[in-house]
């Protein structure tokens, strides 16, 4: 009987054991996009739009991991989309009642500067239209602008110093000279309209070519979307300058400005909101502007923020307004490959990706766009030339009130540090990045990085074999950081190479992991992950515990209060919990909740996990899905 008993036990305890690692209580939550399913997903990095009469809407991107390059939206949801997720350039897209044009992203057989013909109905392309002679040019926008008018398409070729017209079906019927066109309309005469962004003008052409008007905007203006309202007559120009709105313009006789849509300043208007904040007619960065049949107006954004492949160029914010002007709904895909940090000084309510602000749940609230291309043109965030392709990972701690964000790529060797203060509201502020002046190196951090919560850097320098930390020594007046000269400790041997450092300043314990030697890939993680309690007190030299991961292919970690989080690339979305001070393997968070929340497929991304543990006990783990546009939010209590 004792002996039943005993097995009784063991065995009820293994249960237990085996239900607390394998089914973990946790909820499964998102953020960044308006639906959180590959199916209904918005698509990501919208930068152009075309409305069909009947009010279905057209966006093009560069870029969607899991879905065609051209998304199909109405009455505010998913109708699919068109193409494959790598065929579109995402800077130009028109339409008619059978054919969608688009135009086409870099290809080895036929290089830039051509525009697709897609069969609405059929999804398929049935033509290739070769508009530019600049061919190659795989990084830059050629074809800028795009719209049709009867049997004629008329296609902005920006390099080559032309408006190109060819008939729908691609013959070639004449060339008008203009400098650096940009986006098209035509008017109800046929008279065709041509954005010059940079030189804040729009010209109007004749149907044979013949300059007719130009339109002189405000020297800091950037016309960016242009729309001929039929019912109104106007002309309505997207303005992406500090405007930040909509001009519309009579164009019987001369031009004249006859009012705007949208809140003067838009997102940067201090007046009406906080410095940053988005909102209805708050807009960002407008690229398209559309009008059906009935009316409704539609408006693309594509908040700020930089990405040398323009695939990861900001997000996709599509607005719909009624005949009225009033808000009908919203769609949103606020990033592509990104993680957004739980914001200590909400206890978790608001998280910061490297470019935006988010708060609520399914799907979440889009609160602020953190980027000021006018106040700061050099923000690091703007670098179009930026070859880690965007700093959309946000690292954030709060340290006596002041917020530092650190903003990174996919897989950084640089970190960009940031500031606010309540006079620039949720503006992040460049101050600092490492390697750089303010951290006396030009090295680049190959061997792991963490801001920890008391502001302190430690920093992996390339092939030093040296961890380097830089005490926080306070803030000026305004809020920005600085930080003392580098204290230098060697890296264990044990754990050389190393390539991720975390460091909980609550508990003084500092985890190590370790690369792989000889390998020309300093991103990559081997399996073995060094404990230190007491580092800062002494102990570097004696890791206890060791945890020796099993699954494949580790790639993020983060880690909060009592335990170390891992993410995988190339294998499983799990996040595996390890407790730091037994080293064993807690729990693992899979998906609470399939088929309402897609959780993707891996982690894909050095920085793709953060993790923060609020007052009440509740762990929130915040993952990188590059699969939905999304972040995956994690809670859980032990």
């Amino acid at each position: 009987m004792v002996e039943h008993r005993l097995r009784a036990a063991l065995l009820c305890a293994a249960i237990a054991m085996f239900a607390q690692t394998c089914y973990a209580q946790y909820t499964t939550d998102w953020l960044g996009n308006t639906f959180g399913t590959l199916a209904a997903h918005v698509g990501n990095t919208a930068r152009s739009l075309w409305v069909a009469p009947e009010g279905v809407i057209y966006t093009a991107s560069l870029w969607d991991e899991n879905e065609g390059g051209v998304a199909i939206y109405q009455n505010g949801q998913s109708l699919g989309s068109i193409g494959t997720h790598a065929d579109f350039q995402g800077s130009a897209i028109t339409g008619n009642a059978t054919s969608i044009f688009a135009a086409l992203q870099y290809n080895r057989s036929f290089g830039s500067g051509s525009v697709g013909r897609y069969n609405r109905v059929t999804q398929t392309r049935d033509l290739i239209i070769p508009v530019s002679v600049w061919t190659s040019i795989p990084h830059a926008d050629v074809i800028t602008g795009l719209a049709t008018a009867g049997s004629l398409l008329y296609a902005s070729d920006f390099f080559g110093n032309r408006v190109r017209v060819f008939t729908t079906d691609g013959v070639w019927q004449q060339d008008i000279k203009i400098s650096s066109p940009g986006a098209l309309t035509l008017d109800s005469a046929g008279n065709l309209w041509v954005a010059q962004q940079s030189a804040a003008t729009i010209v109007e052409f004749s149907p044979a070519g013949a300059l007719l008007n130009t339109i002189q905007m405000p020297a800091a203006s950037r016309p960016s979307a242009l729309y001929f309202d039929a019912a109104s007559g106007q002309l309505m120009v997207g303005d992406q300058g500090p405007d930040m709105n909509i001009k519309r313009y009579t164009i019987a006789g001369t031009p004249t400005l006859a009012g705007t849509f949208g809140i003067q300043g838009g997102y940067l208007d201090a007046t009406s909101g906080i410095k940053g904040q988005v909102g209805d007619k708050r807009f960002t960065r407008v690229v398209g502007v559309g009008k059906d049949a009935a009316g409704n107006l539609y408006v693309l954004n594509n908040p700020w923020g930089g990405g040398w492949d323009l695939g990861r160029n900001g997000a996709t914010d599509l607005h719909a307004y009624d005949s009225a002007g009033n808000l009908e709904w919203k769609l949103q895909s606020l990033n592509f490959e990104a993680i957004a940090a739980p914001d200590p000084s909400t206890d978790a309510a608001y998280f910061y990706s490297g470019m935006q602000i988010y708060t609520g749940t399914a799907g979440g609230t889009f609160v602020a766009n953190t980027v000021d291309p006018f106040t700061y043109p050099s923000d690091p965030r703007l670098n179009m030339n930026d070859t880690q392709r965007g700093q959309h990972f946000g690292q954030l701690v709060t340290v006596g009130g002041n917020r530092i964000l650190v903003a990174s790529g996919q897989n950084p060797g640089i970190f960009n540090f940031f500031h606010f203060n309540p006079a620039s509201g949720y503006i992040a502020i460049p101050d600092a990045s490492i390697p750089g002046a303010a951290f006396n190196t030009n090295v680049q951090v190959t061997g792991g990085f963490c801001i920890d919560s008391r502001g302190d850097v430690w920093a992996g320098l390339d092939r030093t074999n040296h961890i380097y930390h830089y005490p926080l020594t306070g803030f000026d007046g305004n809020g920005k950081p600085s930080w003392g000269p580098a204290v230098t400790i060697s890296i264990p041997q044990s754990i050389r190479p190393l390539t991720r450092i975390l460091y909980l300043a609550e508990s003084d314990t500092m985890i190590l992991a370790q690369g792989i030697a000889g390998s020309w890939d300093w991103t990559a993680m081997q399996s073995r992950i060094e404990v230190y309690h007491g580092w800062s007190a002494g102990n570097t030299t004696r890791p206890d515990p060791v945890i020796t991961l099993t699954s494949a292919n580790p790639k993020s970690i983060t880690a909060a209060g009592n335990y170390l989080f891992v993410g995988y690339v190339h294998t499983v979305p799990n996040i595996d919990a390890f407790d730091l001070t037994t080293g064993q393997l807690v729990t693992t968070l899979t998906n609470s909740s399939p088929g309402t929340v897609d959780v993707g497929n891996d982690v894909d991304s050095m920085y793709g996990l953060r993790a923060y543990l609020r007052a009440a006990g509740e762990y929130v783990i915040t993952k990188d899905n590059y699969n939905g546009s999304s972040i995956v939010v994690y809670r859980w209590t032990p």
